[in-house]
């Protein structure tokens, strides 16, 4: 019998279970390995720290979703891969072998070990959202919480940003609570529309952020804010970037998996990896959860065809404009797509149909 281990519980796996419940693979055993069983969609987390959903109408349950495709759960981290050998070694202690291995999952951040402020890392989603319940204890008890900064740029930043002030804001109404916004870029969001970039400098201006461009973390920052929001790029995790643990798997510089069309490794053929850990060919693709749902598909169908089930590969295309959807925090959003951008409630009530519409297919009467 052939193994298929799926390492990770990011969207693209969740869509490869939904596949095998479906459509069972004779003479494979899968086995799924996740450190967490709740699986943050990543499109809703902005709604979540908002406080517009509760952490349980924002997450895949994994293991009925495993045991609904017939894969054994397993709960533990993956600490170092053998590709040579098609081995793993987990964080309980055990090796795991492997026939085929699918990667995915997700990246992390590193922030600085601030002094004063009170720090939220957006990734690891399960360290973001102890913090988070810690803080906004703190925050009923009347902390005097007056101050929050983002720092990195990008769509998390903003998004989390709006989102944080607005969920303070109702905790303290009597408060005045200011926002900054920090990034080492000259500009907000240069892949957006205008029109999308003009609508998100005037839902920050509306919640009294101010932002400051060509600027990183410092100690003046930490001292200055009583909260920060860390949301700069997404960062390989330790494994990936410790050759002694990742054996002769190719990365690319900053310790992203190398795969190509096919979402294959570009030096084992037998290892997957899709969503934020890994590396496309030929362009760089942002770090977000709508490229790993798009390459589910692909990836559910090239595990079938690596572990003998008829059918040829295919390809996996990214899409270069797709739709985006910016949370503001106040039940309104920006959408934006090639050329075109607007802003409103109606934006908001599409995304949340979109989202809901995702995790539906997971629960109920799945498969």
């Amino acid at each position: 019998m052939k193994r298929l281990v799926l390492a990770g519980a990011g969207h693209a796996h969740a869509l490869v279970l939904r596949q095998l419940a479906q459509a069972p693979l004779a003479g494979v055993e899968v086995v799924v390995v996740s450190p967490e069983p709740l699986a943050p969609y990543s499109g809703m987390v902005p709604g979540w720290l908002a406080g517009l959903y509760s952490f349980d109408d924002i997450v895949i349950d994994m293991p009925p979703l495993a045991r609904a495709a017939g894969a054994l759960w397993r709960q533990t981290a993956l600490q170092a891969i053998d590709p040579a050998c098609r081995q793993l070694q987990l964080a309980d202690g055990t090796v795991l072998d492997y026939d085929v291995l699918s990667l995915n999952v997700g990246s992390t951040l590193r922030p600085p070990a601030a002094q004063h402020a009170w720090m939220l890392p957006l990734r690891p989603l399960s360290l973001l959202r102890q913090r988070l319940d810690q803080l906004l204890d703190l925050a009923a008890r009347d902390s005097g919480l007056g101050s929050v900064t983002a720092v990195g740029g990008g769509a998390a930043g903003f998004e989390a940003l709006l989102a944080l002030l607005q969920r303070l804001r109702r905790l303290q109404p009597g408060r005045r609570i200011q926002g900054r916004l920090v990034t080492r870029s000259q500009a907000l969001f240069p892949g957006l529309s205008s029109a999308a970039r003009r609508a998100a400098h005037r839902a920050l201006a509306q919640a009294g952020v101010v932002v400051q461009f060509d600027t990183g973390w410092s100690d003046t920052i930490d001292q200055g804010s009583d909260v920060v929001l860390w949301a700069t790029g997404a960062q390989a995790h330790d494994w990936q970037i410790d050759p002694a643990r990742r054996g002769a798997l190719a990365v690319d510089a900053d310790g992203f998996v190398r795969i190509d069309a096919q979402l294959r490794s570009v030096s084992h053929p037998q290892v997957f990896a899709v969503g934020d850990c890994a590396s496309w060919a030929g362009r760089s693709l942002p770090k977000a959860g709508v490229h790993a749902v798009r390459m589910g598909p692909a990836l559910g169908q090239n595990l079938r065809v690596a572990l003998g089930a008829p059918g040829a590969s295919i390809d996996h295309r990214p899409q270069r404009h797709f739709l985006a959807l910016l949370a503001t925090g106040d039940g309104r959003a920006i959408a934006s797509r090639g050329p075109f951008g607007a802003e409103g409630a109606w934006a908001w009530r599409w995304k949340d149909r979109i989202d809901r519409r995702f995790l539906a297919q997971f629960r109920g009467g799945m498969p």
